[in-house]
């Protein structure tokens, strides 16, 4: 279908041109120190991924007459947030936003964003989904509940039943445990105990002594999970467990937007092109961003428009779609602005199963098994 598109505009011929600007604001918040380094989050972790999109729209664009531009901005989580949002919104009402969830309300609380297009590409909350959605707010990166969803899936697949938790004190540690129990609840399971992460001693050296005895109550189960967002401590209770048990969540098996092992539906095209680019792997952030600028370069050549309003209007309809290296088209939920995705469960070296499974059905689309559905979210900015 996109093929035939493109055939038709190109046969068209020569259109008048079009100049899209973007911008990328990051809200930079300062990261709580962890008990090791292995994984330092690359400077350019999310504008790498926007730039690798407007080179991809440019590769169309070039013969349609459109060309993109990427301006960044960068500014702290403690300082002046709203006066770096309005300099972006000076210049373009396009905006795509790496930035925790308060920050990202209050961009798009701000009157000169009242008709802008934002796309959240990091916050994970479920509320932005939900009561505190944001009509000019769509997202690009998954919720926690549509990740939490896709491991409970797996959970129910493969009849593990017996789940046990281990959540660390971070907010995003707590977060991601409630998105759990929440998945668990919807699709029929039970957290049968749960423990708090609250260590303070190094377990680089203590590891294979305190993990066995934290995790001896627990008694027998079938998989242990591990709410830590931080990559904190899930390293160290890998293989240190009383019984030997699977671990998933923050470590073991894993539910994220992107991975480098994902390689099927021509996405090793898509990981080979960024790390010629940058040199490193493509992380979830770089493919959330991505998908922001794909989803409007997509939009801007099938509409020929370039304005917020109408590129909105149309990445809402059901004739947008966006090829997105991961099976199956991407489109927007009418009703809260989330971009439907399927969710790889990986490890480091393979994926294991994407979500959603087979056996989850739903009547509108199985992507929607994933998340919150249109009957549970309580989002009414987009009415």
């Amino acid at each position: 279908m996109r093929l035939l598109v493109m055939i038709t505009l190109l046969w068209a011929g020569p259109t008048a041109a079009q100049d899209v600007a973007l911008h990328y604001l990051h809200v930079r918040v300062p990261q709580p120190p962890t008990l090791s380094a292995l994984d330092p989050i690359p400077e350019d972790r999310g504008i790498a991924g926007a730039q690798l999109g407007v080179d991809d729209n440019a590769t169309t664009g070039r013969f349609l007459g459109q060309t993109y531009t990427l301006t960044t901005s960068d500014v702290a989580v403690d300082a002046d947030i709203a006066a770096a949002a309005r300099t972006a919104l000076a210049e373009t009402d396009l905006l795509i936003l790496d930035a925790p969830r308060d920050a990202a309300l209050v961009i798009a609380d701000l009157p000169e964003a009242e008709d802008a297009l934002i796309f959240n590409t990091t916050a994970q909350n479920v509320d932005l989904r939900d009561a505190a959605c944001r009509a000019n707010l769509l997202h690009t990166a998954p919720s926690l509940a549509m990740r939490t969803d896709a491991l409970a899936q797996f959970f129910v697949t493969r009849r593990w039943d017996d789940l046990v938790m281990i959540a660390g004190g971070d907010p995003g540690d707590q977060a991601y445990a409630a998105a759990m129990e929440t998945s668990l609840t919807k699709f029929g399971l039970k957290l049968d105990a749960r423990k708090e992460w609250r260590f303070d001693a190094d377990m680089r050296r203590n590891a294979s002594a305190e993990v066995p005895l934290f995790t001896q109550d627990f008694g027998d189960y079938d998989v242990l999970l591990i709410a830590d967002e931080l990559g904190d401590f899930g390293r160290y209770v890998l293989y240190n467990t009383w019984l030997p048990r699977p671990t998933a969540g923050g470590e073991g098996l894993v539910a994220q937007a992107w991975a480098p092992a994902v390689e099927q539906w021509g996405a090793a095209q898509l990981q080979s092109r960024f790390t010629d680019a940058t040199g490193r792997n493509m992380t979830p952030e770089d493919y959330a961003a991505w998908a922001a600028v794909r989803t409007i370069g997509e939009a801007v050549t099938r509409t020929s428009a370039t304005d917020a309003a109408a590129l909105r209007s149309f990445i809402l309809s059901a004739d947008f779609e966006l090829a997105g290296f991961k099976g199956r088209p991407l489109t927007f939920r009418a009703w809260n602005g989330q971009m439907r995705q399927p969710i790889p469960l990986v490890h480091p070296r393979a994926v294991v199963a994407t979500a959603p499974l087979e056996g989850f059905l739903h009547q509108r689309t199985e992507l929607d098994t994933l998340g919150l559905d249109e009957g549970d979210s309580a989002c009414t900015a987009f009415d």
